[in-house]
């Protein structure tokens, strides 16, 4: 099992984070372009995320004194203004998630740079600053978003699925935290049902479904290391299920060993801790060109 040399703050034993990317109805936007807008059943259902649930879940942090992190394309930004303010109000970070949750291998470099910029501007418009981090969607980060990233001077991203805990990405002109994701802590295979999209998996229960990232959880919790769950506001921030993540909260907090904290925070520890040689180094890119057999 994985043995954590990070040391986290307050003598805590492991780092987690509640990440939310509230990709509301921009999904069905980008996938079905042409007649998405005229779709109301995933319209509503994406639309639940920013005018349902985020109230639900901001409450909940608001009660038990948590910081998180919310990943939001730049156009649900535009769409759902009251959930923005909302989220800075509370004092959570907003990190950038694309602009119509375009997938970035889809796209020319030149056509990366256009989305990336648009969206950042309207994080500056609409909150005052760049933001810190990133998450790819569909976590298709590439070199090019990459190189963005550190051009325009944020510190983590949050794509990548390379370690159990995070690590530094170094390349020629700069580096980044990664603040590591899988799919064992995504809320897309227990709960999402989207035919529109292709994705039809079947729907557990509330119980089933989160039984894994507590276990998931465990692990982490044993070893010292880094949890985090990727989650969405429409599926895992309807009524039922929230109630189970609530009561998971309630019994955790009660430990008074595990460091719940905002992204942007993480990622600012976890430099520290690499310049005290505590955490992994991956040198980017992977590979120059495409892998060929011959």
């Amino acid at each position: 099992m994985t043995q954590s040399k990070i040391i986290w703050p307050n003598n805590a034993k492991c780092a987690a984070a509640i990440t939310f990317d509230m990709d509301a109805d921009s999904l069905i936007h980008i996938s079905r372009p042409a007649d998405g807008h005229d779709r109301l059943y995933p319209i509503s259902m994406g639309q639940y995320g920013p005018l349902v649930a985020i109230p639900r879940i901001l409450e909940t942090y608001r009660r038990l004194g948590l910081k998180q992190s919310f990943f939001i394309p730049g156009w649900c930004m535009e769409q759902y203004p009251q959930a923005v303010e909302a989220i800075l109000a509370g004092g959570h970070e907003i990190g950038h998630h694309g602009y119509l949750h375009e997938d970035p291998t889809e796209h020319s470099t030149e056509e990366q740079r256009y989305w990336f910029e648009k969206a950042l501007d309207v994080h500056q418009r609409m909150t005052g600053a760049k933001p810190k981090g990133y998450r790819a969607p569909i976590y298709n980060v590439t070199q090019a978003v990459i190189d963005l990233l550190i051009e325009h001077e944020f510190t983590y991203d949050s794509s990548l699925m390379g370690d159990d805990l995070p690590y530094k990405l170094n390349t020629n002109n700069g580096s980044l935290v990664e603040l590591p994701v899988h799919w064992g802590t995504d809320d897309w295979p227990p709960f999402a049902h989207y035919s529109e999209i292709g994705y039809m998996m079947p729907v557990k229960g509330p119980s089933d479904g989160l039984a894994p990232f507590w276990e998931e959880f465990e692990a982490q919790y044993e070893t010292g290391g880094f949890w985090i769950g990727i989650w969405h506001p429409f599926l895992t921030g309807r009524l039922a299920r929230w109630r189970k993540v609530e009561e998971w909260l309630e019994n955790i907090l009660t430990r008074k060993d595990v460091w719940f904290a905002p992204l942007h925070e993480i990622a600012a520890h976890i430099q520290n801790e690499a310049e005290a040689g505590r955490v992994r180094v991956d040198q980017l890119p992977y590979y120059t060109g495409p892998v060929a057999l011959g």
